[in-house]
This record gives C-alpha cells, sequence and structure tokens, in this order.
C-alpha cells in the first residue's frame, strides 16, 4: 500500500466568472503537482472567458476583463491541464465544483477531461472532520495553521495554501485509501455554516428551520447534521413533539 507521504497528487483551483458552472466561465487556474516534500511542477494562466466578468465576481478575484483580454482560451489550455492532472488523486478546497467548473469548459468545446473520474479529495471536508478550526474556509484554516500567506485570492496562491493546509489536515491518515474510505461516510458539522443562522450550533436552531433546510439540496454533510439533530429532538422532549406540528416531518 502507498503510504501518504509516497504518493504524488495534484491541487487545483479555479477563478471564475460566477457560480454556475453551466452558465459562467474559467478565468484563471492554477494547478501544482505535489508530494509531501516539494511541488514536482506548476501551471498557472489567466483565461478568456469570451464573456464579461461580473463586478460580483470581480470584488473576489480582482480579475477584470482588461487582465483576460488577449489571453488564451480554454481550447487553448485544456491539453496542458489534462497533462498535469493526469491519473493523480485531486486535492482542493470545494474540488468538486472546479472540477465541475472544468468538466463543462470541456463539454462546451466537445473534448474529454478525464480528471473528472479521478479520486477527489476535498480539504473543506477534511476540515469539518477536524473540526479544530474557527472556521473552514481556507483563508482562516491558513491562520489556524500559521501558514505564511501567498497573497491575494488568486488561484496559485489558493493551491500553494491548500496544499500546506492539507497537509496538516491529513496527518491523522496513513494512505489516500484511508481518507477516501472516510470521506464516503457524512460527517456531523458543529455549527450551521451557511444562511441566516450561520455559525449556531444545531441544538440551537429553530426547529421549522431545521425542517425546512432538511428539504434542501445541501450537501451530505449539511443533510446529515441537520437529520441527525432532528433525530434527536424526536427522541427528546416528548411534549415539545406532542405540541409542534413540524415533529412528525
Amino acid at each position: 500500500m502507498t503510504t501518504l507521504r509516497q504518493e504524488t497528487f495534484v491541487c487545483l483551483d479555479c477563478e471564475t466568472t460566477g457560480l454556475e458552472p453551466k452558465e459562467d466561465r474559467v478565468i484563471e487556474i492554477g494547478i501544482a503537482v505535489f508530494n509531501y516534500e516539494i511541488i514536482l511542477e506548476s501551471y498557472e494562466t489567466l483565461i478568456d472567458p469570451e464573456k464579461p466578468i461580473p463586478e460580483d465576481s470581480m470584488k473576489i478575484h480582482h480579475i477584470s476583463d482588461d487582465m483576460v483580454k488577449g489571453k488564451p482560451k480554454f481550447a487553448e489550455v485544456i491539453a496542458t491541464i489534462n497533462k498535469m492532472i493526469g491519473k493523480h488523486p485531486i486535492v482542493g478546497h470545494g474540488i468538486s465544483l472546479d472540477i465541475e467548473f472544468l468538466s463543462e469548459e470541456a463539454k462546451r468545446l466537445n473534448l474529454p477531461f478525464p480528471g473528472r473520474s479521478n479520486m477527489q479529495i476535498d480539504t473543506l471536508r477534511l476540515a469539518r472532520l477536524y473540526g479544530e478550526s474557527p472556521s473552514n474556509s481556507l483563508e482562516k484554516l491558513r491562520e489556524h495553521f500559521n501558514i505564511a500567506p501567498e497573497g491575494a485570492h488568486r488561484a496559485m496562491s489558493d493551491v500553494l495554501v491548500n496544499i500546506e493546509v492539507f497537509k496538516f489536515l491529513s496527518q491523522s491518515f496513513k494512505s489516500t485509501a484511508q481518507i477516501l474510505q472516510r470521506l464516503q461516510k457524512p460527517i456531523l458539522l458543529k455549527t450551521m455554516p451557511l444562511g441566516k443562522h450561520k455559525g449556531r450550533l444545531f441544538n440551537e436552531i429553530p426547529l421549522e428551520y431545521l425542517v425546512w433546510a432538511s428539504r434542501k439540496d445541501f450537501d451530505q454533510d449539511l443533510l446529515f447534521s441537520i437529520q441527525t439533530e432532528l433525530k434527536k429532538r424526536k427522541q427528546g422532549n416528548r411534549f415539545e413533539q406532542s405540541s409542534n406540528p413540524f415533529s412528525i416531518l
């Protein structure tokens, strides 16, 4: 069995025009092939999305229309992206969204994106499992682990920070297979990560809100945490159950 320290990974991050893979476009990508000792190879480029960059997105990554003007289009960089990813396990923070963006870009060109079938290790979920950081954002994890900043919120700077965060979060595992096996199971969250009750313990959130949230298309960890809290309440105060019309839902 290959140990984590013997494994080669690839970490990637995309900056985009928005959050919808089917509608928005990739405007920057950073990729690094690495092991626990060194970065073996890296690649970064701005990409012409062939559409305007919305102001709201620009405020986050500070990439303007002028900056991507004349830069390569996705069709010109996909071969390099595919070659670097290869068959390595892909590490990233909320990596499924990045993979979805790259897959949609390839689909528009009728080109393959084999990286979609690679093993994926989401450091956001590893951070939830770790549970000791006050926030699971990449920046807060960087601060929590005393990792040196790498500059602005841009693709390669996020990749470099993410690699170091991954090393900390994976310390309790012996192999990639062990990480993947654990991530197949849902992770119980301590606090609500989003919405109007963001940051609150689940046992402090009103029942009606939990019932509403349990029907939404949230990720498996959040739905598992909501459902776990609802089960606790059903097994707990019988008076509350009998008097609350939502308790049977």
